[in-house]
């Protein structure tokens, strides 16, 4: 049976965001969870997708007289049957001013590390890697595994970005050894929430950052999303910091909101499943709940070593 290849979505050369030195970030498709505020919701789905940018489109008519399944539509403004679209890619291969893309590639796993390691030089000289992130990448481990095996055995620094929503046995077999650093989301401590706004619920995630802290040790680094309103509130903030202090944590980065995916599911033909803020936080706002965070998690963690500061 031939093996199903993940759906690259995106590769981003000389990223300085997604981990120490310059890396190389790999965007898989496919995520077990379904966050309404994800800032890369072209990552959900494992299949291809068209996207449409409309400030693009000059109305030529090419994509609508190329298209097979007659799913497109340009009266009074072009528009794309969803429910038609197989995602051929026709129209994006045509369309003169890129105004419709397919997202999602197949790359077999050679012609990946080539393109990884046309870069080795400058991951040595700044203490960079390459980055996998999603989408959720852990949805592809039999894939991965050998990719990590094969970078690490040139010496190339491996991180992953996860939602924690894994097979723990199969992670620890195939991920595991060959990974550097696991950037690890920690988005809500309520079940009831978790399951309000990504759609799972957060027993598994949770269980498995234990498991992390034991066998990872610090190649383990929580993160945490600050969307307004969600899981910026002090309540859930402060929840988290006690989690990690009693699992010994004394650091996590708090992620400022991004609402890139509010125009993003525009393009991908998909509504927001909620009204979501445009914009970040307030700074002075973000700053009080950074400052209160840090002061649980540092009290918290003095007081696990030293009962008698609590």
């Amino acid at each position: 049976m031939k093996e199903r290849l993940p759906l690259i979505f995106a590769i981003h050369r000389f990223a300085l965001d997604d981990g120490p030195g310059i890396r190389t970030t790999v965007f898989l498709k496919g995520c077990p969870l379904s966050c309404v505020w994800c800032h890369n919701p072209e990552s959900m789905r494992a299949d291809r997708e068209m996207a449409f940018y409309p400030d693009k489109c000059i109305h030529c008519g090419q994509c609508r007289r190329i298209c097979p399944e007659e799913a497109i539509a340009d009266e009074p403004v072009l528009r794309i049957d969803r429910s038609l679209c197989t995602a051929c890619g026709w129209c994006a291969e045509n369309c003169p001013t890129l105004a419709i893309r397919k997202l999602g590639k197949a790359y077999s796993r050679e012609e990946l590390l080539e393109i990884l390691l046309r870069d080795r030089h400058f991951f040595s000289a700044s203490g960079g890697g390459v980055t996998f992130s999603g989408g959720e990448p852990t949805l592809w481990m039999d894939y991965l595994s050998p990719l990590l095996q094969a970078l690490k055995g040139k010496n190339i620094s491996t991180a992953i970005q996860t939602c924690g929503f894994f097979d723990y046995d199969v992670f620890s077999r195939k991920i595991l050894p060959n990974i550097d650093l696991i950037f690890f989301d920690i988005k809500l401590m309520s079940a009831a929430d978790h399951k309000k706004y990504t759609g799972q619920d957060n027993a598994v995630i949770l269980d498995n950052f234990r498991h992390l802290t034991k066998e990872a040790g610090h190649r383990l680094l929580p993160r945490v999303p600050l969307v307004p309103g969600i899981s910026a509130v002090p309540a859930n903030l402060l929840a988290i910091a006690a989690f990690l202090a009693e699992l010994g944590h004394a650091r996590c980065d708090l992620l400022s909101y991004n609402p890139a995916g509010i125009d993003k599911r525009r393009v991908l033909g998909k509504k927001p499943s909620m009204n979501l803020p445009e914009s970040p936080l307030d700074p002075a706002e973000e700053e009080t709940l950074r400052h209160q965070f840090r002061e649980r998690l540092l009290f918290r963690g003095q007081s696990k070593l030293n009962p008698k500061a609590a």
